[in-house]
């Protein structure tokens, strides 16, 4: 059975379009330095396309902190305040994003975060995400019952395109960088393209995945249908 025709496009933020997991890091590792603890790869990617409290309650387990969830999201909530607006782009982010909107091709975004912390995530870029037709916010989205790996953020963000609805979850092709993020998408019905972290266990989430790639840059938009790279 042949593939369906791609027409639409759905990202990932964190770590994908921007790269803010070192940030989460940094300050995550602060929080856990503070109370005897180092932070480590393996409750991160327990962690990676959570909302925040979700987050803190994994950290808060994991590591049995004498902190409530609060705690955890006030503490954290400084350190992104701080350190967010310098937020830089992933390798090829910034050409795969343009080239898919000046082709046409509609594009939005489906983030586990908060709008707060996406504003000051952009702060550098606000123009290149102007392109996007509209950006769903698992933490804040009132329709987004459930935080991946459930399907409900790119199911609300697939009934959102404004203009040309898809005419199944088949025809959205979705990119994350978090296992939670690619089971999510293929859950909705949705194929996947991810490009995860080089110290992640692709064993998480491999079989979800229609494509594995180490870079945005290593992504071939013809060999989806969509429009090539002008040469």
């Amino acid at each position: 059975m042949a593939a369906a025709e791609i027409t639409h496009v759905i990202f990932d933020c964190d770590g994908l379009l921007l790269d803010t997991e070192s940030i989460y890091s940094k300050v995550i590792s602060e929080l856990c330095t503070k109370h005897g603890h180092e932070f480590n790869w393996e409750v991160k990617s327990m962690q990676m396309g959570h909302t925040d409290r979700e987050s803190g309650q994994i950290l808060i387990d994991y590591f049995k902190l004498p902190i409530t969830v609060e705690d955890y999201c006030n503490f954290t909530a400084e350190g992104y305040v701080k350190y967010f607006p310098a937020s830089e782009l992933m390798p090829g982010a910034e050409k795969l994003v343009r080239h898919l909107h000046n082709k046409g091709v509609p594009i939005a975004v489906a983030t586990g975060g908060s709008e707060f912390k996406y504003n000051l995530k952009i702060t550098n870029h606000k123009e290149l995400f102007s392109l996007f037709s509209h950006i769903v916010f698992a933490s804040d989205d009132p329709e987004v019952t459930e935080s991946k790996p459930a399907p409900d953020v790119f199911n609300v963000c697939a009934k959102r395109f404004p203009a040309q609805q898809p005419s199944s979850h088949s025809n959205i092709l979705v990119f994350e960088d978090a296992p939670n993020g690619v089971i999510s998408g293929h859950t909705a019905g949705m194929p996947v393209v991810w490009v995860p972290d080089s110290n992640m266990d692709i064993n998480l989430a491999k079989s979800q995945a229609r494509i594995i790639i180490k870079s945005l840059n290593d992504f071939k938009p013809e060999d989806f249908g969509l429009p090539p790279y002008d040469s």
